[in-house]
């Protein structure tokens, strides 16, 4: 038979290691996460007003982050999709209802207000500033299990997932890719760093391994401020379809960047149309900012652009053409 070695302990000769000596670096900071952000993610069922607290009456599960003290929740549209209420499960073991302040669809992000006062909001982070490879946790309630905690680190960032409202598609950019697991119900939860600072709302589970989750940015703080205001997003509307374009060494020179936005069609009546857009213009830059993939363009038509005269940047055949543009508002 062969003796096994005792584990050599930590501390001192003869001390004998406490529970906390004896979690690693990476343990320490997921513990050290999950106490900060619990108290800060709800656990959200929801269905009909007329229908809350009704038995077997609820419509669905999912996630809620707290943003504020006196009770607003950020989740993800699809969540609350079809919803008028419901209700919202704290880690303090509080229950409270609340009702939808605003969706929207196009960027699977939606505001609730519970009927709470003294709640814990999570602090807020920059999903600009993640690198592949970093550490991220997800905090939610999959499968109506509250105060979940799994952690990964971000596979991938820059991946893009289409949302569709109505007629109207979007590709929800930059969306952060984790192997940090997310099962049915993780939908709205946090994902955070680890400073335990908010980066993404979680989103989806695209299979197995694979998590999705929107950031949390400068975009998205506009929508979350929008959605606060207005119970919507207003988005200004060019009429065109197309995508990337590499350009060539002459072009790029010329245009200070390595791609456009390479215009394949062009809605007839539209801003684009009326502002004499064609089929093969290559897009470089609206009000001066740059634009070289669709998503710059979502970007910069924003709701202010809405009926305001926008100056377009144009290559076409091989040449740069001033424009200039009234945005339309993109139906809801």
């Amino acid at each position: 038979m062969v003796a096994l070695a005792a584990p050599a302990p930590l501390g001192p000769p003869g001390s004998v290691a406490t529970e906390e000596e004896a979690l690693d670096a990476y343990s320490r900071v997921v513990t050290s996460v999950a106490k900060r952000v619990l108290p800060s993610v709800a656990s959200v069922r929801w269905g009909r007003t007329d229908a809350i607290g009704g038995a077997g009456r609820w419509g669905g599960t999912g996630s809620a982050v707290v943003v504020t003290p006196d009770g607003f929740l950020l989740t993800a549209a699809h969540v609350v999709a079809g919803a008028t209420g419901g209700e919202a499960a704290f880690d303090d073991g509080r229950r409270s209802r609340f009702s939808i302040v605003g969706r929207d669809v196009l960027s699977d992000l939606a505001v609730v207000r519970a009927e709470a006062t003294d709640l814990v909001p999570i602090d807020v982070g920059d999903a600009d500033h993640l690198r592949v490879g970093q550490l991220v946790v997800a905090v939610g309630s999959p499968m109506g299990l509250s105060g979940t905690v799994t952690a990964g680190v971000v596979s991938a960032l820059g991946r893009a997932l289409p949302a569709r409202a109505g007629g109207a598609t979007r590709v929800i950019d930059n969306v952060i890719q984790t192997d940090a697991a997310l099962n049915p119900g993780n939908s709205g939860g946090a994902l955070v760093d680890a400073s335990a600072r908010l980066v993404g709302v979680n989103t989806a589970l695209a299979g197995f391994g694979l998590g999705l989750a929107v950031p949390f940015n400068a975009t998205t703080q506009r929508i979350l401020a929008d959605l606060l205001r207005d119970g919507r997003v207003r988005r200004a509307w060019l009429g065109i379809a197309g995508g990337r374009r590499t350009l060539s060494p002459r072009e790029a020179h010329a245009a200070g960047h390595d791609a456009g936005v390479g215009v394949a069609q062009v809605v007839g009546g539209s801003p684009a149309h009326r502002a004499g857009v064609r089929v093969d213009d290559v897009i470089l830059a609206v009000d001066g900012a740059p634009v070289e993939d669709a998503s710059d363009l979502q970007r910069l038509l924003v709701g202010d652009a809405i009926d305001r005269r926008v100056a377009l940047s144009i290559l076409r055949d091989g040449r740069i053409v001033d424009l200039e543009a009234r945005p339309g508002e993109l139906a809801p």
